[in-house]
This record gives C-alpha cells, structure tokens and sequence, in this order.
C-alpha cells in the first residue's frame, strides 16, 4: 500500500492510481459476475463444468459482500453502483426463495424422499425421523437387509423395492413395476398409491452422477426420466428421488415443467440436501402434478450424506 494512503472513518482507501485500477478490477469482476448470474443457462457447458457450477449458483452471492467491501475502499462510485448489480440480480433471481412463506393447511398426502448413504448406516431414529408424519416415504442407495429398508418395513404396512430404490407407504401399492431410465441398472420404479381420497401414481427415481466433465450420463437419464413422466397420464402424479440435478441446474428442464417443485412453490429457503453436514446444494426433488404442496421442508437424517426432503400436498 502507499506510504499516502488515507484513513477516513476506519477504512482504508487507496489514492491516485491504485483506486483507479481497484475500482475497475471491481467494476469487471462484478459485470461479469451479474452476467454469470443472469445468463448460467446461456454459458456453454465447458467440458460439463457449466452445469456444476449452476448447482451451486446461489452460492456465487456470497462474492457480492467482499465487492462492495472492494468498491467503498476504492472511493468509487461507479465500482459501488456496479457491485451493487450483482446483488440486484440475485435478489431477483433467489430473494423470492429467501422470503417465502410456505401455504401452510393441512395436506391430503404426505411425502418424504431420503438417499439414505452408500453406507446404509442409518439409526432406527434417523430413519422413524424422517419417516415421521409421511403417509409414503421413498428412499435410494438401499443395501439388501440394509437397516434403513428394515426399519421403514417396521413402520409401514406396504413396500415395493426395485434394486437400491424403495417406496413405503402407509396405503395399498397397485401397479408396482420397475422403470427403465436408461440406467442398465435398477434404480426407478412406479407404483400407484391408493390414497385415502384418491390415486397417487408415485415414481421413485435415482439418477445418474453429475461431475465436472462427467454430465452426460446424467443428462441422458434426466431426459429418459421426463419421456417416461410426459407418457404417464395419471392424474396426480409425484416424483420422488435424488435426481442428481440442483433446481438451478440447466438440465433439470426436462422435468420442470411440466411438473411443478414442492420446495419452489411451499419451501422456505433453498431446502439444500447435500451434503448432510453443512448442506450446498439439492439434489433431492419432490416434483409433481395434479395438487397443490402446502409445505415443503428438509429434515436431518443421521448416518447418511443427504437430508430427508419432505412435503405436504393437498388434492
């Protein structure tokens, strides 16, 4: 710093050249900053970086305070003005997420959709706190006499298991068959709920991976995913399941719309799932049509890297 820079009020500001050159670094970094923010779905997908980089998306706001911070030490009032566009945009874009307040009432049927963990290591209280309420809970990465598939199986009256997905559920399953999804394994299944004030056709899907690099896989199963969702004329329909995709995320548009996200539309906050500790992202969706949700919440599941995503719908 220069021997003459000047201490006004606590904060230290740079004369001359030095605040002139700050004041335009800000001012780029914060454009291309607001621009990343406006336009992600127009970026290309650079080797499948792109889509990753949009499943943390509303993260990029926490870039927005140091700006600032940058700008009012450069005395500029331009840096200010262009700092502050980023933040604009985000408000735009999440500030709804942020100040919603869910519906609320009470809701016909109740859901829940948890990745109990590679692991499996899952406590019988983990399990019955998730499972809590719920009149069908779902449930992916399951291991064969695994004691998150027991201890749901205890809760229960009715299952339906294909591979390392399950769905449990407190009414009769009809119709219960595998799904394909391109997976060339079993991870997907379908099954008709036979609620108390009528049919709920449930999916239970675990799609494939998203990595830097890596996406295609799971684009071609988002995809098959919404083929198979768009065929299916049932009149309500939910679709529960770690999907692998973040609401922000490009390639979530094969499914939404048409279906509608229970945390989008009765969620408080961001709802991120992943990882369990200190949550960054949602990969974990309750999607559906044919009812209204009243409530959307995450709740934590001991023993496992996800949190249980679980909502309230109304017919």
């Amino acid at each position: 710093m220069s021997a003459h820079a000047l201490r006004i009020r606590g904060a230290v500001h740079f004369p001359g050249r030095g605040g002139i050159l700050l004041a335009r670094v800000v001012s780029v970094f914060a454009i291309v900053l607001a621009a990343i923010l406006a336009g992600h779905r127009l970026l290309p997908e650079l080797g499948g970086v792109t889509p990753v980089l949009e499943s943390v998306l509303p993260w990029l706001g926490v870039v927005i305070v140091p700006l600032v911070a940058l700008a009012a030490v450069a005395r500029s009032r331009g840096a200010v003005v262009a700092s502050l566009t980023p933040a604009v945009v985000w408000g735009v874009m999440f500030g709804p997420s942020v100040l919603r307040h869910p519906p609320g009432g009470s809701g016909d049927f109740t859901v829940a959709t948890l990745n109990v963990g590679v692991a499996n290591d899952l406590s019988g209280q983990a399990v019955r706190a998730a499972a809590e309420g719920r009149d069908v809970v779902a449930a992916q990465e399951l291991t064969p006499g695994g004691p998150a598939a027991k201890e749901l199986s205890r809760i229960f009256p009715h299952r339906f298991q294909v591979g390392t997905v399950g769905l449990w559920s407190r009414y009769q399953l009809d119709d219960a068959k595998r799904v394909d999804v391109g997976l060339g394994w079993a991870r997907a299944l379908r099954a008709v709920v036979k609620a108390e004030k009528g049919d709920v056709t449930v999916y239970v899907m675990h799609l494939a991976s998203a990595r830097p690099g890596e996406t295609s896989f799971r684009d071609k199963t988002l995809k098959e995913a919404g083929e198979v969702i768009a065929k299916d004329k049932s009149r309500r329909l939910v679709l529960l399941g770690d999907l692998n995709t973040a609401t922000t995320d490009r390639a979530r548009g094969n499914l939404v719309p048409p279906l509608r996200d229970a945390q989008e539309e009765a969620g408080q906050g961001f709802g991120f799932t992943w990882p369990s500790g200190f949550p960054i992202t949602r990969p974990d969706h309750i999607l559906y049509r044919g009812m209204e949700a009243t409530l959307a919440e995450v709740r934590e599941a001991a023993g496992s890297d996800h949190r249980a995503a679980v909502a309230d719908l109304r017919f």
